[in-house]
């Protein structure tokens, strides 16, 4: 496993990490869970993923139970949390610094930890000032809850307003984003999010490298079952993939699976090593649901010098084809 720093922060993430969104709970149980998680950190994997909305809370749960069974010395890991959806009621939404100070509290609890290392706003909030937040997350810092704190799935514009405030009030900035990218969903970290990077050395944790398995190539031929989509909060995850919107995708799928049997990569890994090759991408998560899936997720380690400049422009002749 190689590490990369986490934005121009001192922090070392594995390239690779190993998020629970769909995963526990829905499909992993605390065994299963137990072994995919001892999986991954044996195989190098330092940063784990998790929210609190995650199965309702349950998906953190499960990973307190698992690292608490393993017994891995604190030191040796990275775990994450995410606030937004935390409830039903008005109180345990969204972004105030209520919320945000109730949110890390829950989740520790739950993950049964002194401090999480990431934290990260799970999406903006229209309803609370930026600078309520960002003096919220630089308490939580102050007080050793939290050791940095991000985005997700904010716009630059809004990510820029929080590092303005935070230089302006001496208060700490956000260090990463989180934000889907995979060949498909590329204009915030290729367009968006550049000038950020430029300027602040922002960190990201990106998700959906995959299109929700779409660049797997499990479904160029139609939906199989047992796969995800089948999960009765996951249902939306087919409706997508079968719309007349994903046909052209479907398509490119099957062209990047003929390129993957011309130069010798899988395609699962091509489509990994293809979000690597991106140097603002600080760590990819993986939602591997079997072990198998995530030995052969692990292995684009192995493919990741092949991705020469030849086979990065043969990708873009395919997924820049209007």
């Amino acid at each position: 496993m190689n590490y990369r720093r986490l934005g121009k922060t001192g922090l070392k993430i594995s390239e690779f990490s190993y998020g629970s969104w769909v995963t526990f709970s829905n499909q992993l149980k605390l065994d299963e869970a137990t072994e995919i998680m001892k999986l991954a950190y044996e195989s190098g994997v330092n940063f784990f993923d998790n929210a609190e909305v995650y199965a309702g809370g349950k998906s953190e749960l499960i990973m307190g139970d698992v690292l608490k069974r393993l017994g891995w010395t604190r030191d040796s890991f990275i775990i994450s949390s995410k606030v937004f959806w935390g409830g039903d009621r008005p109180t345990q939404r969204g972004l105030s610094h209520k919320h945000i100070v109730d949110g890390c509290n829950n989740a520790l609890k739950r993950l049964q930890l002194d401090y999480l290392d990431l934290y990260f706003c799970h999406r903006p909030d229209p309803d609370t000032p930026i600078e309520e937040s960002v003096r919220a997350m630089h308490t939580l810092i102050m007080q050793g809850k939290i050791c940095y704190w991000g985005t997700s799935e904010w716009s630059a514009k809004d990510i820029k307003k929080a590092y303005e405030i935070a230089n302006e009030f001496n208060l700490t900035p956000p260090s990463m984003e989180q934000p889907e990218y995979n060949m498909f969903d590329r204009k915030k970290m290729e367009v968006d999010y550049v000038p950020l990077f430029e300027e602040y050395g922002l960190g990201t944790t990106i998700w959906s490298p995959l299109a929700s398995g779409v660049l797997t190539g499990k479904y160029m031929n139609g939906t199989p079952s047992g796969t995800r989509t089948e999960i009765g909060n996951f249902k939306f995850i087919k409706d997508r993939i079968e719309s007349k919107e994903y046909k052209p995708r479907h398509e490119i799928v099957k062209k990047l699976s003929k390129l993957s049997d011309e130069i010798g990569i899988p395609l699962v890994n091509l489509a990994l090593c293809w979000c690597l090759k991106n140097k603002n991408v600080s760590t990819v998560i993986l939602g591997a649901s079997k072990q198998e899936q995530l030995k052969q997720n692990l292995k684009s380690i192995d493919y990741y010098d092949l991705m020469d400049e030849s086979v990065m422009k043969s990708i873009s002749a395919v997924i820049n084809k209007k």
